[in-house]
Parts: structure tokens; C-alpha cells; sequence
């Protein structure tokens, strides 16, 4: 997951190496956003037939590829290429992992499994950008060494993949694909409606911050300090994990809601931010905002994992995700639009505005109708 990240500080770079629009920028997260969802909608449910680890080790070949494009990325083709492979290796990671996860725990510990798949997404998703911040700007060659490390990783974690049981059983040899598009069991659908909406606002957030706070934080806040970025955007990352870690003290009905209201307080405080153009603020809304996203976030998977059937956790889990990366992709691709007529800072505002209304209406919700488990 740090793989799929890696690239954010990198932007401004590749901007001045190719030369490319602040909406190109988001085009490009935006391809990355769109291969995810396409990954879940056609092989979401993949792992339930063929197994998890074969998919898994798919899933680090994706990944693998996507860092060899940008060591001999020469222009954009390469650079959305490199993005597509990645959201590949995502989209087949996101719900596998999960499930196997989840499925690899001991009686009892299903809770503290569940946290642990949520934390590596959100944890590895914020160490990637400042992983290639730090190497950005403080070692040398600031577009490549970091994806040899990358793959360097990749390497560790297909050994550990290879060595893992399989959960599935009486897993089918590579039977033909059956895209299953967004498919959720009857009996899910009272707690998979709001807790998507919830994950839908709190990774509108993530988008924002992964796709766009770099460049707001050079171009607005004049910090050209790559590893500045990288720390900016791993604080929403970090924050999430530790919302996600307060998830079992509240618990998860009633940490749907109330994840939802401390986000909307985090997008309060993203809004002031750029206001006031001020760095101190925009990582307070990060933290806040960050919290919130990860409360919400593992609540709402928690739930729909406990109430999905297990031949069908898998594929559940797997529409969970592309919901939570619609929002990732639409929103931010909009604030590429606007800022080519209204500047990155109004593109924002806007930004803030509308994920705000969504996260107060799927915690209001939440709060009238508690999820009930099918």
C-alpha cells in the first residue's frame, strides 16, 4: 500500500521535469483511483473462488511493474502507466488482504485482525509519501532511489506472502474471471448503505491531501521542503490508524457517527487553513479530520465484515472499497478542474464545503438508524 503513495511528494518534480497542469497532476492520482475500482469490480471477488495468497502475490507483481515504470519514466505515458499497475495492485490487495487477515486470526481476535488489516492500508498509504519525501530530499537521485527500495520491500513481503496458509477452502486453479460489479448480499445492505456514504467522505479527505496538499503547501504556504510534504501528508495517515486504534472503545455502531462528526470539525479546519494560508492549521485539520476518517473507517468495515456471509466476505469487502475510492478519485479530480479557473485555494474551499455536507448527513444517518447487523 506504501507503493500506491509513493509519487506524492514527486509531483512538483515530475511537473517541472514533463511539464504538466495542476489538473493533469489530478488526472493522473485520478487513473490510479479509477484501476483500483476496476480491479474490485472485476476481480473483487476473485479470492473467495481461487484463494487469497494467489491473489496476493498478483496483486505484488502489479506492484512491482508500477515501480519499474517510473525508473524509466520518461513523460506521462509512463507515468500513467505506472499509476494504473499500482491501482491494480490495490484493488486486488484491499479486499483479499483484508478478508485473509481477518481469516488468519484466532478465535477471539477477530477485532484486534480487523484493526490490523485497516492500520497496514492506512499506515501504509501514509509511509509511502514520507518514505519518498525524505529520500527526495535528503538522498540522492530523488525520482528513483525510492522506488528501488519499493521494490526492495515487494521482494520481503512475496516471501512472507508465499509462506502464509491458505484460508480458503478447496480453492479452484485459476478459474475464469466473473465480474460481480457492486454485489452485496441482501442481508448486508442495512449496514453497508451508510457506513460506504461514511467511507465515501472520510476517503474524500485522503484524496485531497494525497492528490493536492503537496502543491497547496509549495505554491500557497512557498515550503519546498519535499520531506515538509511527505510529513504533511503522513499526519492524516497517522491519524487515521489512531482514530482506528479508539474504534473498539467506542464501538463500531456507535463509532460510525461520531467519526463522522470529528471529521466534519477536521474539514473545518482544512477550510481555515486555506483561509488563513496557514501550515500550523492545515496539519491540526489533517490530525482532526484524519481521526475522524479512521474511526469511521474501521467501523464501517467492521461491520460489513461481520455481517457479510463468509463465500461472500471477499467479494463484500471488495464493494466496500470501491465506494470509499469513488471517493477518492471524483472529488479530487474536481478540485483539479476548479483550480484551472478559480486558483487551488477557492478549488479547496469548495472541496471542503461539499465533503463536509456528506460527512454530517451519513453521521446524522447513523446516529437516527444505528446499524443493524443482516
Amino acid at each position: 500500500m506504501a507503493g500506491t503513495t509513493l509519487p506524492t511528494p514527486l509531483y512538483g518534480l515530475y511537473q517541472e521535469q514533463i511539464g504538466f497542469s495542476e489538473l493533469m497532476v489530478t488526472v493522473v492520482f485520478a487513473v490510479y483511483a479509477i484501476a483500483v475500482i476496476t480491479a474490485l469490480l472485476v476481480a473483487g471477488n476473485y479470492s473467495d473462488v481461487v484463494g487469497r495468497r494467489p491473489v496476493l502475490l498478483a496483486a505484488m507483481g502489479f506492484s512491482a511493474a508500477s515501480a519499474c515504470c517510473f525508473l524509466l519514466e520518461t513523460g506521462l505515458p509512463l507515468l500513467f502507466a505506472g499509476r494504473l499497475l499500482s491501482g491494480c495492485a490495490a484493488g486486488l490487495l484491499s479486499g483479499a488482504a483484508t478478508a485473509a487477515v481477518i481469516e488468519l486470526a484466532a478465535p477471539g481476535k477477530k477485532a484486534r485482525a480487523a484493526f490490523a488489516a485497516t492500520a497496514a492500508n492506512m499506515g501504509g498509504l501514509g509511509c509511502g509519501p514520507l518514505l519518498s519525501g525524505l529520500l527526495a530530499e535528503y538522498a540522492p537521485w530523488p525520482l528513483h532511489l525510492v522506488f528501488w527500495v519499493h521494490l526492495g520491500l515487494i521482494a520481503v513481503a512475496c516471501v512472507l506472502t508465499w509462506l502464509l496458509p491458505e484460508t480458503v477452502e478447496k480453492p479452484r486453479r485459476w478459474p475464469r474471471l466473473s465480474p460481480q460489479g457492486i454485489s452485496v448480499p441482501p442481508g448486508v445492505k442495512g449496514v453497508f448503505v451508510p457506513a460506504s456514504v461514511a467511507a465515501f467522505a472520510g476517503f474524500a479527505l485522503l484524496g485531497l491531501f494525497t492528490a493536492v496538499a503537496p502543491s497547496f503547501v509549495a505554491r500557497t504556504l512557498d515550503v519546498h521542503n519535499l520531506a515538509v510534504s511527505g510529513a504533511v501528508v503522513f499526519s492524516v495517515f497517522l491519524a487515521s490508524t489512531i482514530g482506528q486504534s479508539l474504534t473498539p472503545k467506542v464501538g463500531a455502531v456507535r463509532a460510525l457517527p461520531v467519526g463522522c462528526g470529528v471529521l466534519v470539525v477536521g474539514l473545518l479546519l482544512v477550510a481555515s487553513s486555506l483561509l488563513a494560508e496557514s501550515l500550523p492549521l492545515l496539519v491540526l485539520g489533517a490530525l482532526v479530520g484524519g481521526t475522524g476518517q479512521g474511526l469511521a473507517f474501521r467501523a464501517a468495515l467492521t461491520l460489513v465484515s461481520g455481517a457479510a456471509p463468509p463465500d461472500h466476505r471477499g467479494g463484500t469487502i471488495s464493494a466496500f472499497f470501491v465506494v470509499a475510492y469513488a471517493g477518492i478519485s471524483l472529488p479530487v479530480v474536481g478540485v483539479g478542474a476548479l483550480a484551472m479557473g478559480l486558483g487551488l485555494r477557492t478549488a479547496g474551499l469548495v472541496f471542503a464545503g461539499c465533503v463536509t455536507v456528506i460527512a454530517a448527513c451519513a453521521g446524522a444517518y447513523a446516529a437516527l438508524h444505528p446499524p443493524v447487523r443482516g
